[in-house]
């Protein structure tokens, strides 16, 4: 990632195809016509976890493993990031071999973004348990466990209330062992889940006051397990279009700069689906580099 300040900015490309690009995936055209030039200029991409439209069963939904792989063989400057996995999609040992496969496959440029589900309808259909949210995230927590070890140790076995694996060998190990990023808004159990396992915290941007009061649950949580608060890196979505005058794009620095200045370090930009890379052209002059240079 760049390293000009502690500020970076992700891309998120969507995997969808609705109404709006034709009913064909985003992502097959932004490969094409966007992401080299987001690939010269932003820190992360990342990609959704779902399996069928929002808009309609029927509308395309590229599968999120198979997407970042394709992409990560094809963008070599930029990190990866799911946004993020529902854990509940896929057994914790085979989500732990797929991490660790890609991340010495893309030399060290994976990031781990997983989270306890929310579609039920869709884990219904694919045939998957979808339990009450304290037990996905009680699984979910295990699912970390399990992935942690399995990167690091030759014969890792665990034992736990949900998941369990026995000699879970998973050749050849990571020799990075590729950062964890939660989804987590909830402020009873998803965000303590945080403060004590994340290496990075993906939230919603909020109103200040409520980011502001979630991000101290975190640093609690983070505290009561003997971690260093700081240590986790902050990242909210945000889902707006391209600035498209002067005057959009200083709203941008303003809201990016207030919300660093809160703490957040990592924006992971939804832009939907622009056309031709000139508006992101503008907003990496205008909008990125101000940002950066201001910190």
């Amino acid at each position: 990632m760049h390293t000009s300040s502690d500020l970076t900015f992700g891309w998120l490309s969507p995997v969808i195809g609705n109404r709006f690009s034709d009913h064909k995936p985003i992502v097959v055209y932004q490969a094409e016509h966007i992401l080299p030039t987001v690939n010269d200029h932003f820190d992360s991409i990342w990609i959704a976890d779902h399996f069928y439209g929002m808009d309609a069963k029927t509308d395309p939904f590229m599968e999120a493993w198979t997407t970042l792989t394709w992409l990560a063989a094809t963008f070599p400057d930029v990190m990866f990031c799911h946004h993020v996995l529902g854990h509940g999609y896929r057994p914790p040992a085979l989500t732990a071999k797929m991490a660790a496969t890609l991340q010495v496959l893309s030399d060290n440029r994976f990031m781990l973004g997983i989270g306890a589900g929310w579609r039920g309808e869709e884990y219904e259909a694919y045939g998957y348990e979808f339990p009450k949210p304290s037990v996905r995230f009680a699984q979910l927590e295990e699912v970390v466990e399990i992935c942690r070890l399995m990167w690091t140790e030759d014969f890792p076995t665990y034992d736990g209330a949900h998941f369990s694996i026995a000699d879970a060998c998973a050749p050849p190990l990571p020799e990075v062992v590729p950062p964890i990023c939660i989804g987590a808004n909830g402020e009873k159990v998803g965000l303590p889940l945080v403060g004590r396992q994340a290496d990075i915290w993906h939230g919603f941007a909020s109103a200040d006051e409520d980011w502001v009061r979630k991000r101290a649950i975190v640093s609690a949580a983070a505290e009561g397990a003997g971690r260093d608060p700081s240590g986790i890196t902050n990242a909210v979505t945000i889902e707006r279009a391209l600035p498209e005058t002067d005057a959009d794009s200083q709203a941008f620095v303003e809201e990016i700069g207030r919300r660093h200045d809160m703490g957040v370090n990592h924006f992971v930009m939804d832009f939907g689906h622009p056309p031709s890379p000139d508006p992101i052209l503008r907003f990496v002059e205008d909008v990125m580099g101000p940002c950066r240079g201001s910190k």
